[in-house]
């Protein structure tokens, strides 16, 4: 509170000044026989003062100011009701909570009645969205968060427009509804005064702060885990993180020693679900053996503050299958040999071939028996009609590996002229097959379903690819990651046997690599044989990446193997043509092509988008940890489907060794959405902790099965809140300060409290107090004048 000394009695300034003067000359001329007297300067300084004082009467000075007017404005006392509240700080009997509770009890402080005879008191608590209570007594502090970000906005709408006059928060600072920690927009909220719970560095306990799962095409671990464990009180202690599936085995375990307090520890796993499709798995941490079950009957017993942030569940999607390449040669080669022998291996992948073995004839000529127009390469295969076999105009091609019999069995060369049949396919291999092969219709029908259906496409190396293919300036070529002109100083002369390495690019991606160290890449590349077919390229387009390089006996570098993504989908370039040379040595040799293969054809299928396709999204920002399920529906040719009927089937997923049991689950209707054709999407709010599973069934508008898709996230809800169990002090001080408040202590609430009314509020009145009109001021000029009149008769002054 500002306050001013100002004057209501100003039109007896001129006689008070008058009356000064007359009374310094009226001193002067009575201490003129005092003079040489040591205190005649302090008598005369002290009846000046006394006659001034009884001047200043004459002009009524009063004291001025302004305070919050009683009962006119509000003032809002938000409690935190989240189960982070339930810890207990190290050497204290009671949790943060049951501090709190006293803290709040309004008859054990006194501080709710001070405040509350100036203000208007409302009262709240909140967790995942904000209550109004009446004294606090609901306070159980067992919400699953803090959605401190939701709360004061909430507080910000429901008091737009009316005097509220600040905010006093109790809370340890710790919200789960932030990202990041950054603050939401502060923007017509009063002064928030934080009151921090908890103490700083009090707590032993460890967490699990995130885990990141990021797929790959590395055969051998095609998903990577990263889990951030952070501990408080465990410094140079081991730290043991295990990899538990959901029938509670353990799949991995690492251990390494505790850091400094809130310093986390990354633990890396990687893994090869068992199963395709969804799988759960959770990552446990925890001290070594402070997990193992207690007796019978018996407590257990832990050193840390909680253990409800020790684990966290995560879902890995690998897929259900069976993704179908199909792969088109212009005759029959090692290549494709070895990899189909590849692809056989891997159950999720279906290798279909088109293989043509004779070239069509130049010119119609009847040969062999008279009035034969078959190609007698089909003789003795049964009465098969005339539509069944290729004539002598068209060239001979054989299917392999087809669903049925009338798979690719249209057309002159068999391959498909029409959307719906082609976009049934996630990728395909065009390997030694020149441009002329394809018509124009289905040159443009390859490039739209790279650009358009977000397939995958790759061109190997052969003596009819790329630019000798005459792809060059077609369709099919733009396409592909490089450019097909001639390269300069080429001139037809072939580049001689050459050496296959990985290039930086290619170093950083795991579906290029076969190890997991550098050391033993790079022995097996140098155990790799030389290659003699190489298409050379006068370059790689922008945005397309080189992932290996060759290196001829002149030293020179060409590129090897290029991708690039082209409107949804991707595409590569595979310039060696004998790759097969590579299994050509010994088994080892060959089972590191075979490798190399399904790895390479996984990373081309990998993000292929199917027609019906699920994912599940968490809603930024959510206090009650809802998530957003959507489904987008597509037809044959990949176009949007507005008219289909979308259900969705949640159920959640226990683990093994853990309490509870799993809840139903529960059947949804997914609505379309408004921002997008083809999308259909349902809320979900979980209400446990763990892991769950979306199924969604489409149905067109007549009844008839379109497909299904299903999604797996899972909710740790009490991992976030309990995340960090030291106050987030940092937070609540930067709340303060871009609000105008400041952070309280609690045993400061009392004094807090008596003085926040002379703080700035909405609603303001001014006091006024004569400063004239007391004692004080009396009794002032009295004892000045006395003062006088004793030292003059003590002193024996005239």
């Amino acid at each position: 509170m500002t306050s001013s000394l100002t004057f209501s009695a100003t039109h007896w300034l001129v006689p008070v000044l008058v009356f000064a003067g007359v009374a310094v000359l009226v001193l002067f001329w009575s201490y003129r026989a005092a003079v040489g007297h040591p205190l005649r300067w302090v008598c005369l300084g002290l009846k000046a003062l006394g006659l001034a004082a009884l001047a200043l009467c004459l002009l009524e000075p009063l004291w001025l100011g302004q305070r919050a007017r009683p009962g006119a404005n509000l003032f809002a006392v938000v409690a935190d009701n989240s189960q982070g509240l339930q810890v207990r700080d190290r050497g204290e009997t009671e949790s943060r909570g049951a501090g709190l509770r006293r803290l709040l009890d309004a008859s054990v402080s006194p501080w709710q009645s001070s405040l509350a005879a100036t203000f208007d008191v409302r009262r709240y608590q909140f967790d995942a969205r904000l209550q109004a209570t009446k004294d606090f007594s609901e306070l159980n502090f067992e919400g699953r968060s803090s959605a401190i970000g939701a709360a004061l906005k909430t507080l910000g709408e429901r008091f737009q427009g009316r005097p509220l006059a600040g905010v006093l928060l109790f809370t340890d600072g710790n919200a789960t509804d932030l990202a990041g920690g950054v603050l939401p927009d502060l923007k017509g909220l009063p002064p928030i005064y934080p009151v921090v719970v908890g103490r700083a560095g009090a707590v032993q306990d460890i967490a699990v702060q995130q885990v990141a799962v990021s797929q790959t095409s590395f055969e051998d671990a095609p998903v990577s885990v990263q889990a951030d464990v952070a501990s408080a009180g465990f410094r140079g202690r081991p730290i043991t993180t295990r990899l538990v599936d959901r029938e509670g085995r353990t799949v991995q375990e690492q251990t390494a020693d505790a850091r400094a307090d809130g310093e986390p520890m990354a633990f890396r796993f990687q893994l090869k679900p068992e199963k395709q499709g969804l799988s759960f798995y959770q990552v446990r941490a925890s001290t070594p053996g402070s997990d193992v079950a207690p007796a019978p009957g018996a407590v257990p017993q832990t050193e840390e503050a909680t253990l409800a942030n020790n684990s966290r569940v995560f879902a890995v999607d690998r897929g259900q299958g069976p993704y179908r390449v199909l792969y088109v040669s212009g005759r029959p080669n090692w290549e494709f040999k070895f990899l189909n022998r590849a692809i056989a291996e891997d159950e999720q992948v279906q290798l279909v071939a088109l293989i043509r073995i004779a070239k069509r004839e130049p010119k119609f000529e009847f040969r062999g028996r008279a009035g034969e127009t078959s190609n007698p390469l089909f003789r003795g295969f049964g009465a098969q009609s005339p539509e069944e076999v290729q004539r002598y105009d068209q060239p001979v091609i054989i299917r392999l590996n087809v669903r049925d019999e009338h798979e690719l069995a249209t057309g002159g060369n068999r391959f498909p002229r029409t959307p719906e049949e082609l976009y049934g396919y996630h990728a395909i291999i065009l390997d030694d097959l020149e441009a002329e092969f394809f018509s124009p219709d289905q040159a443009q029908l390859i490039n739209r379903f790279v650009a358009e259906r977000g397939g995958g496409l790759i061109m190997l190396g052969g003596m009819e690819s790329f630019r000798e293919g005459g792809y060059h300036r077609t369709p099919i070529g733009e396409t592909l990651p490089v450019y097909l002109d001639a390269p300069e100083g080429a001139n037809g002369e072939p580049v001689g046997p050459v050496n296959y390495q990985l290039a930086r690019e290619g170093w950083l991606q795991a579906w290029a690599r076969l190890n997991p160290t550098e050391a033993d890449e790079r022995t097996r590349m140098e155990g790799m044989p030389p290659f003699e077919v190489l298409n050379r390229v006068r370059g790689f387009k922008p945005g397309a990446s080189v992932i290996a390089t060759v290196r001829d006996a002149k030293g020179g570098e060409h590129p090897a193997l290029a991708v690039q993504r082209f409107g949804r989908g991707r595409t590569a370039a595979l310039m060696v043509g004998d790759l097969w040379r590579w299994g050509m040595r010994d088994a080892v040799k060959h089972a590191d092509m075979d490798r190399a293969w399904r790895q390479m054809v996984r990373w081309l299928i990998s993000d292929v988008p199917l027609r019906v396709q699920a994912t599940a999204e968490p809603i930024a920002a959510d206090a009650n940890g809802a998530v957003r399920v959507q489904v987008r529906v597509r037809d044959e040719k990949f176009q949007p489907v507005d008219d289909a009927a979308v259900a969705v089937e949640i159920e959640p997923v226990v683990f093994a060794g853990t309490e509870g049991a799993a809840g139903a689950a529960i059947k949804l209707e997914a609505e379309p959405a408004l921002t997008e054709p083809g999308l259909y999407q349902v809320t979900y709010v979980p209400r446990q902790t763990g892991g769950f599973k979306a199924v969604a069934t489409v149905k067109n508008h007549q009844g008839a099965d379109l497909g299904r898709a299903e999604a797996g996230w899972s909710s740790d809800l009490a991992a976030e809140e309990f995340r960090s169990l030291v106050p987030n002090v940092a937070l609540l001080e930067d709340l303060a300060r871009k609000t105008g408040g400041q952070v309280v202590a609690a045993a400061d609430l009392e004094s807090f409290a008596g003085r926040l009314p002379e703080l700035r509020a909405p609603v303001m009145e001014t006091w006024s107090y004569p400063a004239w009109h007391t004692p004080l001021m009396f009794g002032f000029a009295l004892a000045c004048l006395l003062a006088e009149w004793g030292l003059r008769r003590w002193k024996g002054m005239p």
